[in-house]
């Protein structure tokens, strides 16, 4: 029987196994951690006031609570009585029928606003903190005129405009943005409006 360093070849050959073993279970883990996207970012700050008022979607990917919508995608928000925003999402499908869907925003970081919870439960129960999206301002222009926003999965995300009809490299500059944030942007749709 052949040794080495008073190893037997058998027991010799299950340590180089096993230490190649951990070498890869590190490796793996090492390449698992790095590719871990880093925290989501959003802007410093939100004036509500001014966010506000009427969006056009001109760009998102996909998602399955609008697979209705055809063209003529919008969201109005309005503050309520109670401090929160409503959210009066509409679209319209190929049958050119009105897709509506209204909801409840809640703020999660006053006084920064960045961050909101966004609740389409019926109104009765909308109180209760449970199945609510993410909805988190990720890059916003000084006129609030366009605006990108997106959750900390990366698989949700919109870019919106006060103008159905922006400049393309306005769009091309907020989806670009977000491939830096992590966002695969392979798949994004853009929004048609007609008139």
């Amino acid at each position: 029987m052949a040794f080495r360093n008073n190893v037997p070849q058998a027991s010799w050959r299950l340590a180089k196994i096993a230490l190649g073993g951990v070498v890869l279970a590190g490796l793996a883990v090492g390449t698992y951690v790095y590719a871990q996207p880093k925290p989501l970012q959003t802007v410093y700050k939100v004036e509500l006031d001014r966010y506000l008022g009427v969006w056009y979607e001109v760009a998102r990917k996909p998602a399955f609570f609008q697979k209705k919508c055809a063209y003529n995608v919008s969201a109005t928000y309005t503050l309520n009585e109670n401090g929160n925003v409503v959210v009066d999402n509409r679209c319209y499908d190929i049958r050119k029928q009105l897709q509506q869907s209204i909801g409840e925003a809640f703020v999660v970081n006053p006084p920064y606003n960045t961050k909101l919870k966004v609740s389409f439960l019926p109104e009765a129960v909308r109180w209760i903190p449970v199945i609510r999206g993410d909805y988190w301002i990720l890059k916003l222009d000084e006129d609030y005129q366009t605006v990108l926003v997106g959750e900390p999965s990366r698989k949700y995300l919109w870019v919106l405009s006060r103008d159905p009809h922006p400049e393309q490299e306005v769009v091309d500059e907020y989806l670009n943005y977000a491939k830096t944030l992590g966002f695969d942007i392979r798949d994004v749709i853009r929004t048609e409006h007609k008139e």
